[in-house]
């Protein structure tokens, strides 16, 4: 079932390649990966045809780690379709492969979604693997594994853990590196729709870039 869901991916999508758009997409993309040229509206389409004619296949993660090995980037997205499908499957036992993908082909297009909804749901079914996995992925070297520690807990609202949050951005707090410090103040905003007033607190107190400081209090005045 692997190979025919991937196979039936591989001529549907190829099949609406359009060169014309896909190198803007690669440029847009700072031309990390080639793309076929179909844009998101008419993908996530033909995602739902894919879904519709093969439904979900049993081996998902198999077709997962497939789609993720081939080169254009729509395959990659084409993958995240099919983890927003099967996330009420995911165990523990996923982990690595989640990983695994967060930190291969790795750019904010795949890792925001891995991080926000992949990993988060994950997370939220088992909170046991938070702390020890969060810890050591913002004292790690891959910058988006940290990326994701700082960003899973995105669409927890009043469920997120304030204390744990506050903790991993001061860990990295003082990186010079983008992504970081953009990831930083994302959590922070979100987060400050549910408690203004702890985000103001926190900024206040902390030392954190510019960049993470002023998307921190964005809407805050």
């Amino acid at each position: 079932m692997t190979c025919a869901f991937t196979t039936a991916a591989v001529r549907l999508l190829a099949s609406h390649a359009d060169a014309k758009n896909a190198g803007p997409m690669e440029r847009y993309m700072k031309n990390q990966f080639p793309f076929l040229g179909i844009k998101a509206p008419l993908r996530r389409e033909l995602s739902r045809q894919l879904f519709r004619e093969h439904g979900i296949p049993q081996d998902w993660e198999q077709v997962v780690a497939r789609l993720w090995a081939l080169p254009e980037r729509e395959y990659q997205y084409v993958a995240m379709d099919l983890l927003a499908k099967t996330k009420k499957q995911l165990t523990p036992e996923h982990l690595p492969r989640v990983v695994k993908w967060i930190t291969t082909k790795s750019w904010w297009d795949t890792v925001d979604y891995l991080a926000a909804h992949t990993t988060g749901t994950l997370f939220s079914r088992y909170p046991e693997l938070i702390r020890p996995n969060t810890t050591d992925w913002v004292k790690g070297d891959n910058m988006w594994l940290a990326r994701t520690a700082l960003l899973f807990q995105l669409s927890y609202k009043a469920k997120t853990d304030r204390e744990l949050l506050f903790a991993l951005i001061e860990s990295c707090g003082a990186s010079k590196e983008f992504f970081i410090q953009k990831a930083i103040g994302w959590a922070l905003r979100e987060y400050a729709k549910t408690e203004p007033e702890a985000v103001r607190g926190f900024v206040e107190r902390t030392v954190l870039s510019n960049l993470s400081r002023r998307e921190a209090l964005k809407h805050l005045g």
